[in-house]
């Protein structure tokens, strides 16, 4: 019985199945758990076993105080679900679209930047489960992994993320760079016009250059299998190694990007990519009303309301808390994505009742990547949509593109 989400688990496919067909994967009322999790948070913790501890942080970490971070969470929590008990439909359907590919569900993987960090040729892998799984996928200006091999990897299309640089010059290489690989819509970054300071990195000593201490040195040697897959696949940053004269290693290429990203992205910046891409184009960390509206009449197909997982500014808004007041201003012009805090099938479902369109995994997925690879992003995936048909059930939810009325309640 749902031979395609244990194959999944497996890492072998079930022939003929394709994400899109996928519905119902809890298989009926007794739960099926992934053989590598019973739940999400085991993945996590698993990814922090695995992980040393300086990169555990690195993913798990935001900005300053973590205020945000910690309130994005909150926030999901407080979201309550109407739940119903006359009627359930027999047959749910989490079958969508979202950033103009069919979706067996509406959920995207999130760009994470260096995945190589996590497990070598993050990007493949987490492009490759996503691929089978039916989600799209966003491939990282900063990933580890380059456009064209990931592209080399996986024959679904994929969405690229882009953080400008000063030079347009490199810009353009890399919008042609995703057109040649028939990327079918584009990300771009608002919301990094300066870095948040992440004050567990700094404490880790993770700066350009590394600066470890004999603790943080030692931790790393108690991960050997980490450790070994690291320094058989040292990673770098693959989209850019090709612009720096000085070297393709990670302290080169790093040192050589960091002065000539561009930072604030202005209207200009928006209309020279609209009138130079032809795809979509999605508008990433939109957290206001107003500038959803600004994307919106700049051509944006999609805004992404997110406070970049509480990694930039501390105190700010929960994008959960924003999400209602960015669709009223932007209404159906265009496609509304929540990104930021999202771990479970239920905020998922709470998403979309509070008028997104579908989400964003990030570290969700990245808990999964860490210790199993393709696998443990398959079974993340896997364990988001058991939750998500559990929760469209107890509400009384047939279809996630015609939700009931009153679906969500509560601040």
């Amino acid at each position: 019985m749902y031979e395609e989400f244990d194959g999944l688990i497996s890492g072998v496919p079930a022939k003929g199945v394709t994400g899109a067909d996928r519905e119902n994967p809890r298989g009926g009322a007794m739960i099926r758990p992934s053989n590598l999790a019973n739940h999400p948070h085991d993945l996590r913790d698993k990814a922090k076993r695995h992980l040393p501890a300086i990169v555990f942080d690195f993913l798990e970490g935001g900005s300053h105080d973590e205020i945000t971070m910690r309130r994005n969470r909150a926030d999901f929590d407080a979201v309550r679900l109407r739940q119903r008990v006359f009627d359930h439909p027999v047959i749910r359907t989490t079958r969508t679209t979202l950033f103009g590919q069919v979706a067996s569900m509406p959920v995207a993987l999130a760009p994470i930047g260096m995945g190589g960090a996590f497990h070598p040729q993050g990007e493949v892998h987490a492009a490759r489960a996503a691929s089978a799984f039916g989600v799209p996928y966003c491939l990282s200006s900063l990933a580890s992994c380059s456009i064209e091999e990931v592209a080399a990897a996986v024959e679904t299309p994929f969405v690229f993320q882009l953080y400008l640089m000063k030079d347009r010059e490199i810009n353009a290489s890399l919008l042609q760079r995703a057109e040649q690989a028939n990327c079918p819509a584009l990300m771009v970054n608002v919301d990094t016009a300066v870095q948040g300071r992440r004050n567990r990195d700094l404490d880790n000593g993770v700066s350009i250059p590394l600066n470890l201490r004999i603790w943080q040195l030692l931790d790393i040697v108690r991960r050997p299998r980490w450790v070994w897959r690291y320094l058989r696949n040292k990673p770098s940053l693959g989209n850019l190694a090709a612009y720096c004269p000085d070297g393709q290693d990670l302290p080169s290429v790093s040192a050589w990007a960091e002065p000539r990203f561009k930072g604030a992205v202005t209207r200009d910046d928006l209309e020279w990519l609209r009138n130079n891409w032809s795809g979509k184009l999605i508008v990433k960390g939109v957290l206001d009303p107003e500038d959803a509206k600004i994307a919106a009449d700049l051509g944006a197909d999609s805004v992404v309301v997110s406070n970049h997982g509480g990694r930039q500014l501390d105190s700010a808004a929960s994008s959960i808390e924003m999400l209602p007041r960015v669709r009223d201003a932007v209404g159906d012009s265009v496609e509304v994505v929540l990104d930021s805090g999202v771990r479970s099938g239920f905020d998922v479902l709470k998403s979309l009742g509070r008028g997104a369109d579908g989400c964003l995994l990030g570290r969700a997925y990245i808990y999964g990547l860490a210790p199993y690879g393709e696998r443990g992003v398959a079974a993340a995936l896997y364990l988001v949509a058991q939750e998500l048909d559990e929760a469209m059930t107890l509400t009384g939810t047939a279809d996630v593109n015609a939700l009931p009325e009153n679906l969500v309640f509560g601040p």
